[in-house]
């Protein structure tokens, strides 16, 4: 296990130089699920959410907030992203929120992919709040990682933590 990066020789916190950093293409793919009733799951299929559809507005806000998580991490560098693409799926018994972002940089981007699922998920519950509180964001992982000098990372398959992610008949037949 390697040395924690944002701290300086006396313990003091500092953000990481990355100016001696090779510029390479990065992506990072992350992954979180919001769990919900029956019946509010009912009520988003049928786009019946007092609010509007969910599931587009919170793949616009993961997309927003990827783009400004320098401002959300006060340590990160601001990347020049050259794609991040975020999905919201309905599954039997939630949403499952992904994203892929990429940039060519000095710097990976798993906090832009995490920070975008995040959004995303909590994006999903905002909106359907009205209908039940009781909704949880679950399971916000990296899924893999790809460039720069630490090499790539692929979480292991079935080591994301559980939850009942299956397409539902409808999803499915998109």
């Amino acid at each position: 296990m390697g040395k924690l990066s944002h701290f300086g020789t006396r313990g003091e916190v500092r953000m990481v130089d990355v100016s001696e950093k090779t510029v390479t293409t990065r992506t990072a793919v992350a992954q979180g699920f919001v769990k919900m009733s029956p019946a509010v799951l009912r009520e988003v299929k049928r786009l019946r959410n007092p609010k509007g559809n969910p599931l587009e507005v919170a793949r616009i806000a993961g997309i927003a907030a990827a783009k400004r998580t320098a401002e959300w991490i006060p340590l990160c560098h601001p990347l020049p992203l050259t794609r991040i693409d975020v999905t919201a799926r309905l599954c039997q018994n939630g949403v499952e929120v992904r994203s892929e972002v990429t940039a060519t940089a000095q710097t990976g981007v798993e906090m832009e992919a995490l920070v975008a699922v995040t959004a995303a998920a909590l994006t999903v519950y905002d909106m359907c709040k009205a209908l039940d509180k009781r909704m949880e964001i679950t399971g916000i992982v990296l899924v893999k990682k790809t460039g720069g000098k630490s090499g790539d990372f692929f979480r292991e398959a079935g080591a994301a933590p559980k939850g009942n992610h299956k397409k539902s008949a409808r999803s499915r037949a998109r």
